[in-house]
């Protein structure tokens, strides 16, 4: 191939992505179900990060939608307390493309917070804005929660396995480990991938976190998530209205 060809071939690329509709651009590439591999970047997978502190990555999680645009959700077992937790979106290879944000609070319920409650293993975090005065939520968007969602869908899962440096993706169909749990057949999530997020493939919503039952499962083949239900939304109201 010349020279002229490559430039040819690099602006009609170029034309392609430009006039693709953003929302195909936000989804990664169908692959098949129950297959893990290394996420692609995409502007879903920015919004999904992993949570450091002391230097290392030990959970995951992501920026949802809400007012202030600083509210990240995880999974409750993850973390108790936000002292030099940092959350970096986008994460890979030791870059923080998007930057890195301070995790200023940990919210979680009482049935939590009393019982560890596995039916209610989620956390809402919140983060400070950068040195300009942004976001977390302005640089990289939020993925909205929906709640009370069937427990049967189909499922991107996303997350950051402590041993490596970048996010692992799967998508499968979710059912009912219980009538409070969702459970999907996806291999090789390790420890660290805890806190990452279900997103239904439909709705482009969150739909759970790696958590819950055996606060995520004892093995590495098949997580769960607490269903999202009415108790997340009341504790979103209160921390999002104070």
């Amino acid at each position: 191939m010349t020279t002229w060809h490559r430039i040819l071939l690099g602006a009609l690329l170029s034309i392609l992505v430009a006039i693709t509709p953003a929302a195909a651009r936000t989804a990664p590439p169908p692959t098949g179900l129950g297959t893990t591999a290394t996420a692609p970047v995409t502007e879903e997978s920015a919004r999904v990060g992993a949570l450091f502190s002391g230097g290392d990555h030990f959970c995951s999680a992501s920026v949802v939608d809400s007012p202030g645009g600083t509210l990240l959700l995880t999974a409750a077992h993850c973390l108790s307390s936000a002292d030099g937790v940092t959350f970096v979106p986008g994460y890979r290879n030791g870059a923080s493309p998007y930057g890195s944000w301070k995790v200023t609070a940990v919210h979680t319920t009482e049935a939590w917070q009393d019982d560890r409650d596995q039916d209610e293993d989620y956390a809402l975090l919140e983060t400070a804005p950068d040195a300009a005065g942004r976001t977390v939520q302005s640089v990289v968007g939020g993925t909205p929660i929906a709640y009370d969602a069937s427990l049967t869908a189909t499922a991107r899962l996303y997350g950051y396995p402590s041993r490596t440096d970048a996010p692992l993706l799967c998508t499968n169909a979710t059912t009912a480990q219980s009538p409070t749990q969702r459970r999907i057949d996806c291999p090789g999530y390790p420890g660290g991938t805890s806190g990452g997020p279900f997103i239904d493939t439909t709705t482009g919503s969150l739909i759970g976190v790696i958590g819950g039952f055996e606060e995520g499962g004892d093995t590495e083949d098949i997580s769960y998530a607490a269903h999202l239900d009415d108790t997340l939304a009341a504790l979103f109201a209160d921390v999002t209205t104070g």
